[in-house]
């Protein structure tokens, strides 16, 4: 496989990823655990496709358990935080909180053994928070109060996801097919956690349930694969600059769905966040 099919292949997971508050927000009012047992089981099965496929049982059983755990808890982590945001916020805002993450991974990959922090990374770091807080503040706007667990969570799931991404670094080369064990040990311990703290709520209508079963085909299934694919074998520094646009893709679909309104303040901070996280991934003495 060439490096410029498997920056494609990984950019798939970038467009996938852009509809997954559309989903979420479908789903309702399915508690955050339920659909996080309901979205990986989906993709447990295309796992056991993937493997099934490219017959690499013998590469899951060479994988340390340290690294399985260690991928559980980063799926499970950020999806809890994320379902559970966008049932507490404004689902545009909620999203645009957790698309923090492409920004802290620049931020906290900068700190890593041999590497720097530069100038540029602290000036997108202020315009991506910035953004943050404009979203949080609705441009001066009173602070909604009653939404604040949910603007909470939604910067847990961005520190989870980017704390995830960058130690995978550390980890080695993981095989891909270990993506399927990631996903089934989230849908067990999803299942567990529901079953003792939530109260079974399914999905209302065919548009819930179709919500549910694009969740765990795209933004929460094959995105996972296809990234996998992608950071490992393309271009990683293209592929980081391009999941910038994610937000912006997000809040955009939000829109054109009439669950956001195109407010001027929502599309600055879109602009400062994804602006600033581009910004921080284009800085050092060696960078164009």
């Amino acid at each position: 496989m060439t490096q410029g099919r498997a920056t494609a292949i990984g950019f798939a997971a970038v467009l996938l990823w852009s509809l997954l508050a559309l989903f979420t927000v479908g789903t309702a009012p399915t508690p955050p655990l339920q659909l996080n047992a309901m979205c990986f089981g989906i993709a447990t099965l295309i796992g056991v496709a993937w493997v099934a496929r490219s017959g690499g049982m013998a590469e899951l059983r060479a994988v340390r358990w340290p690294v399985y755990i260690f991928g559980i808890a980063g799926l499970f982590g950020y999806h809890l935080f994320y379902f559970t945001a966008l049932r507490l916020a404004p689902p545009a805002e909620a999203g645009l909180i957790a698309y923090l993450w492409p920004l802290l991974i620049v931020l906290f990959s900068g700190l890593l053994p041999g590497e720097r922090l530069w100038p540029g990374h602290l000036v997108g770091a202020l315009a991506g928070f910035a953004g943050a807080a404009l979203i949080i503040g609705r441009g001066g706007a009173s602070f909604e109060a009653e939404a604040l667990p949910g603007y909470v969570a939604a910067g847990l799931c961005a520190l989870t996801w980017s704390g995830y991404s960058v130690l995978s670094r550390r980890l080695g080369a993981v095989p891909t097919n270990s993506v399927a064990v990631f996903c089934a040990g989230t849908a067990a311990l999803s299942l567990i956690a529901h079953l003792l703290f939530e109260e079974t709520v399914w999905p209302a209508g065919w548009i819930g349930w179709a919500s549910v079963a694009a969740l765990g085909l795209g933004p929460v299934g094959l995105a996972f694969y296809v990234w996998d694919i992608g950071v490992k074998r393309g271009d990683i520094q293209l592929l980081g600059v391009a999941s910038y646009a994610a937000p912006l893709l997000s809040t955009l679909i939000l829109i054109g769905a009439g669950i956001a309104e195109p407010s001027a303040t929502l599309v600055i901070a879109a602009i400062l966040i994804a602006g600033g996280a581009l910004l921080a991934a284009k800085a050092g003495p060696r960078r164009t």
